[in-house]
């Protein structure tokens, strides 16, 4: 199974939630622990990541807590995958920590595992952690795309049949 870890799943949810703030407002990691769910020794350890890693600004003291160092629009999934997880590598071969590979020089399924990597990395590098927490289609039945185009849904099952009202 290919998946996200978990730290990073939240690591990407804190982000969104921060970015849903105006940029430069300091919030605990206790507070962002209870408006997000995930528990707090989880939202210490992903935040302190996430500050080494340059995406949040560390203000200590009275007040203190963390703030986005840019703007969320500006800070991509994929900055957050790889302060929580490393750099992206679908495989041990692509990792820049990599130990030797005894096939490497003869593999030769590598260069498109290298094609596959750049894919991913590319999509996840496309949406910033402020687009993670807006919704990608209308949710409402009303404001649905009807018809041709790209990204058009299906017509709703009461819809297939029924007369054009026009």
């Amino acid at each position: 199974m290919f998946r996200i870890t978990r730290l990073a799943d939240y690591g990407i949810l804190l982000m969104s939630y921060l970015a849903t703030d105006r940029r430069g407002q300091v919030h605990t990691a206790r507070d962002v622990s209870g408006a997000t769910g995930v528990p707090l020794p989880t939202v210490s350890k992903i935040l302190k990541a996430l500050a080494r890693a340059g995406l949040l600004a560390s203000h200590r003291g009275v007040g203190g807590g963390f703030a986005l160092a840019r703007e969320g629009k500006s800070i991509t999934v994929a900055d957050v995958v790889t302060a929580i997880e490393g750099p992206i590598a679908l495989t041990a071969c692509l990792s820049p920590d990599r130990e030797s590979c005894t096939v490497e020089n003869s593999c030769p399924v590598r260069p498109n595992w290298e094609r596959l990597n750049d894919a991913v990395r590319t999509a996840l590098q496309s949406i910033s952690v402020a687009e993670m927490v807006v919704p990608r289609f209308p949710t409402s039945s009303t404001s649905r795309p009807q018809g041709g185009g790209t990204g058009a849904m299906a017509p709703s099952p009461s819809s297939v049949g029924s007369p054009d009202p026009r």
